[in-house]
């Protein structure tokens, strides 16, 4: 989701709620203690240089339980970030605390706001060797000289 969507969205809704892709919510009280532009600037492991960004939302859970985040605040915490840090209409990435800090992607199931386990992947798999998928043989399809350790060679 990226943040012109959320925009849209927020007018529509009574509370803001986040989910976690097991079910569990985050708690109610939560604050949203930071909005912003992340820039990412690597080289791959092929050796291309990329540039990702990406629009942060860092969720925290603290100890004032009437604390209640509406709709309305956070689209008036996103337009400020927009207005004094020329944020832009980027992918947005959600920080949340869980065990360790978990970054989660975003996504709406039309009432929840739901926090997508986010993965890892190798950006060029042509260059490390790793093959697109996994090669599927048949055992029949295998004759005596491509196998190493047929009944008749003696290694058994």
């Amino acid at each position: 989701m990226n943040l012109s969507q959320i925009k849209q969205i927020l007018p529509t809704l009574e509370n803001v709620e986040f989910q976690l892709e097991n079910g569990t919510f985050v708690p109610e009280h939560f604050h949203v203690t930071e909005v912003g532009m992340i820039t990412k600037n690597f080289i791959d492991c092929g050796g291309i240089i990329r540039n990702e960004k990406a629009v942060n939302f860092q969720l925290w859970n603290a100890n004032d339980f009437e604390h209640r985040l509406k709709p309305n605040k956070l689209l008036n915490i996103i337009q400020l970030s927009e207005d004094k840090l020329g944020i832009e209409d980027c992918e947005i990435e959600v920080e949340f605390q869980s065990d360790t800090i978990g970054k989660y992607d975003l996504d709406f199931n039309g009432k929840t706001f739901l926090l997508r386990n986010k993965t890892t992947a190798c950006l060029a798999e042509e260059a490390c060797g790793i093959p697109s998928q996994k090669q599927k043989l048949s055992l029949s399809d295998l004759t005596e000289n491509t196998s190493s350790c047929n009944p008749n060679s003696g290694c058994c």
